[in-house]
């Protein structure tokens, strides 16, 4: 039988728990609701999305590309087939796509309307390129503790934009970011060991990829055979350059008001960036960026895909009545192996500045790891830095119940 892991190599106990009788009451709850006609049941129709987003922003959706809606619709067709999902699963679905429509909308309105974000630097960035589960969340956040690099915080990447016209000082998304993360654990509570967080932390740009309707998040959360072939295939070129713009957005929001407009007033300190779709399409990536240098974290297989595989079926469990697990490990199994050759043919052809980082270096001697790292960086890694560093791994050190437990033979694996 295989041996049982955890993400931070100790003993693992039981296998994951099938939801809890909390969502199971949720679920009656929802439909009973639905079935007497006092709420209606959330639409997964592309159009009824596309509406809604339309209506709650108050702009007009004809600058919504046909790649895009091509995406979308690929997306809710697999969520009203493939997905299986539970009355909460269509509910968490209908949510989620409303919002990242409606922020699309609202960030194609701000291109039109700020061209000159366009003019902001990002010089030099850090990809942080790595599997899933691979050690890229601690490396992101170890780099995060030099205040000479920028970093995208939780609350930007799931919500990028202030609400409504307002000030910019006025700027509740740190608050809305609380709230949705106080609703995941309230849900999920394992969410907290598989990935802690909070509002203003440092964390990866995965809440951008649902603008752009790719899978990254949200095939950790569904099945969506469909959607995830035709990303794999698609030329990536057009969406990276909207992610781009989309970190430009960000920096030009963080800019003192008028700052944008002087390049020698702005901040041209690299930005750390990392998701582990990144992996997936990094040919695309690097196009985007042709001048950033790249930390390639690595972690031994089978490992990698057992702890992949228990993220998405906590993730699937909540939100489906009918799971595979066989199925999940065989996907990640194949998932793996595809972003691992798109990594080795992309490293092979570029002459980008990198340096590759195993798990196992980290944990065994963070602090000689980092000096490679920044010996790659071409930059001093000096004791303020390495203090900072230490007091986030004590930190972030898992306790007996914050950690994340799985048996890969639950996956056939």
């Amino acid at each position: 039988m295989a041996s049982i892991y955890s993400d931070n190599s100790r003993p693992a106990a039981a296998p994951l728990s099938h939801p809890s009788t909390r969502v199971a009451l949720i679920n009656a709850a929802l439909r009973r609701l639905w079935d007497l006609g006092f709420a209606d049941e959330p639409s997964l129709d592309p159009d009824a999305i596309i509406a809604k987003a339309s209506s709650k922003t108050e702009l007009r959706s004809d600058r919504l590309a046909d790649d895009w809606r091509e995406r979308l619709t690929l997306l809710t067709h697999d969520l009203r087939g493939s997905a299986a999902l539970t009355a909460l699963g269509r509910t968490i679905a209908h949510g989620q796509l409303v919002s990242a429509t409606a922020n699309q909308l609202r960030m194609l309105d701000y291109w039109n309307r700020h061209p000159e974000i366009a003019n902001e630097e990002i010089a030099r960035p850090i990809l942080i390129i790595g599997q899933m589960r691979s050690g890229t969340t601690r490396m992101h956040r170890l780099l995060a503790c030099d205040p000479r690099f920028r970093f995208t915080r939780f609350y930007e990447s799931w919500n990028p934009l202030p609400g409504g016209r307002g000030p910019r000082w006025l700027d509740d998304r740190p608050w809305r970011a609380r709230a949705a993360l106080l609703a995941a654990r309230g849900l999920n509570p394992k969410f907290a060991a598989i990935h802690p967080t909070s509002a203003k932390s440092p964390d990866e740009e995965i809440g951008l990829f649902n603008l752009l309707m790719l899978p990254a998040a949200y095939e950790a959360q569904w099945r969506l055979p469909r959607l995830v072939q035709h990303c794999e295939a698609m030329d990536s070129g057009g969406v990276y350059r909207d992610f781009k713009r989309m970190i430009q957005t960000i920096a030009w929001l963080r800019s003192p008001a008028g700052s944008h407009a002087a390049n020698d007033t702005s901040d041209r300190r690299p930005w750390i960036m990392k998701v582990p779709q990144f992996a997936e399409n990094l040919v695309a990536l690097l196009g985007a960026f042709p001048d950033a240098r790249i930390v390639h974290v690595t972690r031994a297989e089978e490992k990698v895909v057992a702890s992949a595989a228990s993220l998405v079926l906590n993730q699937m469990q909540l939100q489906s009545d009918a799971i595979d697990r066989t199925a999940i490990g065989r996907e990640w199994r194949r998932k793996v192996a595809l972003r691992g050759a798109r990594i080795k043919h992309a490293l092979a052809t570029t002459p980008r500045p990198r340096v590759t980082i195993d798990y196992d270096e980290v944990e065994n001697d963070w602090r000689a790891a980092m000096e490679r790292v920044y010996a790659m960086l071409d930059a001093p890694l000096t004791e303020s830095v390495i203090g900072a560093m230490a007091t986030y791994l004590a930190r972030a050190k898992p306790t007996g119940t914050h950690r994340n437990r799985y048996d890969p033979a639950e996956f056939g694996l």
